[in-house]
């Protein structure tokens, strides 16, 4: 039975679609309306602009651009977006949202693992990647790539967005009762405050004692749009335990690590971790945070998925230790499940994972 207040699942994000609630410069891809949630495409060109910014409750973001566009790249064929610069980028599909939907983005998986930080931006913002209920106009992607030069083009997918009605958040109370029933986390005693349940960092590692990556400088490009292209050893060094169960992140360094729990995210529901918890230390945990409903479902594929951590220190070295909380799920109610869970034909790249780099490396 579909409830008042959720996410909405796969069919009503289509049907946005069909009422005109959402358009699209170009006909839908395959795969791009997901379990929970809808890619964005890129446009066809980028801006270079001179430092990020928001465009405030009186401004369009094209009034910000006429003053701050250094120069403009054409993303028609494909062109490449430099490290430590920020581009804007206005996307393909546009809004227009009746008065009790909102919405909200963050970069998809592979983005966040190639550390390039997206942010989806609106006119009138006054909040990244939140689009409040009513909104109705076109949607911009910020853009700066931290650790690797990368190769877009128009259609690249970067970013998701998922669409809500009402509050939908489970309660602390409510997080227990489900984790009693589906467990969420492989864990038997989990924490759960702050309105989510605690996620642990893994520094034992695997049985030849990885326990991560971190990422090279001075690389070459990373296409975003070509899976399995490029040598891990080229981008990444692995990082062993050799007998110690702890990790110093130095800072301005980009890592991949992995959770220490198994996640699962049932069918009626979806999860998104707190990309920042300043509770549990003085660094950023996963970019990209949205879990879509069957993540870790046994049926559709995943059981023991772990969740692949991005991890960024702030202004000083900080010392992680095994078994250390680096972040929280909250967890959300679906309107009504999806038609397709995670990993079942969707072309789901990190269903049933453990440490695993993003889809563009092969070893």
């Amino acid at each position: 039975m579909a409830r008042d207040t959720g996410i909405l699942a796969d069919r009503a994000i289509a049907a946005l679609f069909e009422t005109g609630r959402l358009t699209t410069d170009k006909e839908l891809d395959r795969d791009q309306i997901q379990p929970a949630s809808l890619d964005l495409r890129l446009g066809a060109k980028a801006f270079r602009v001179r430092a990020s910014f928001m465009p405030g409750p009186s401004h369009l973001v094209s009034d910000k651009l006429d003053r701050l566009s250094l120069h403009v790249i054409d993303l028609t064929e494909s062109a490449v977006l430099e490290t430590g610069c920020v581009y804007i980028v206005p996307l393909m599909e546009h809004l227009d949202l009746p008065a009790g939907m909102s919405a909200s983005a963050n970069p998809k998986s592979s983005t966040g693992r190639l550390d390039i930080f997206t942010r989806v931006i609106t006119d009138y913002a006054q909040e990244f990647d939140k689009i409040p209920a009513g909104y109705s106009g076109p949607l911009y992607l910020e853009i700066s790539p931290r650790t690797f030069p990368i190769v877009v083009r128009r259609g690249s997918r970067l970013s998701q967005i998922r669409f809500r009605v009402g509050h939908s958040v489970l309660s602390e109370p409510q997080l227990l009762e489900l984790h009693v029933a589906e467990t969420l986390v492989a864990s038997s005693r989990p924490n759960v405050t702050g309105g989510g349940i605690a996620l642990s960092i893994d520094l034992k590692g695997d049985e030849e004692g990885l326990i991560g990556y971190r990422g090279k400088h001075h690389t070459a490009v990373v296409d975003v749009d070509k899976k399995a292209q490029h040598d891990i050893f080229d981008f990444w060094e692995p990082l062993y335990s050799r007998g110690r169960t702890e990790l110093i992140l130095d800072p301005d360094e980009f890592y991949i690590l992995v959770s220490r729990e198994a996640v699962h995210v049932p069918p009626h529901f979806a999860a998104e971790m707190t990309p920042y918890d300043p509770l549990v230390g003085e660094f950023r945990v996963h970019y990209a945070g949205f879990f879509d409903p069957g993540f870790g479902h046994a049926p559709a594929g995943g059981r023991g998925s772990r969740a692949v951590l991005e991890v960024r220190s702030h202004e000083v070295p900080f010392i992680l230790e095994d078994g250390q909380i680096v972040g929280r799920l909250v967890y959300e109610h679906m309107l009504e499940p999806p038609s397709s869970l995670y990993g079942t034909g969707l072309g789901s790249n990190y269903q049933a994972q453990g440490l695993k780099l993003s889809k563009h490396f092969r070893l």
